[in-house]
């Protein structure tokens, strides 16, 4: 996951909230088929988009609460941060060229 950070509840706020630009959050988990199909995705778009924004992913087994802050309900769930709030969501599995279509316009 080279450009990926592993959310936790420990560091979420520093890392994400307090980032100073744009944060996409991945939200899945390990027993998600759609989740397994959409990672590689998110993992090109952090090597492309490394100036715009950081990514990371968040174990929604591991990180219930975080992703029940966030009203997370079904997986995969993308959400852009920006200046620490929710700017553009992207749930369900989808091409890479619509998740960028979801989540530019929060850029």
């Amino acid at each position: 996951m080279s450009g990926v950070i592993e959310l936790t509840a420990e560091n979420f706020e520093e890392t994400v909230l307090k980032s100073s630009k744009p944060f996409l959050v991945d939200f899945w988990a390990g027993w998600c088929g759609p989740c397994r199909a959409v990672s590689p995705i998110v993992e090109q778009i952090a090597s492309e988009k490394a100036d715009e924004l950081s990514v990371g992913k968040l174990d929604i087994d591991a990180q219930g609460e975080i992703a029940q802050r966030y009203r997370v309900m079904s997986i995969p769930t993308l959400i852009l941060f920006k200046d620490g709030e929710a700017a553009a969501v992207s749930i369900g599995a989808a091409s890479k060229e619509e998740l960028l279509k979801r989540i530019e316009p929060g850029l």
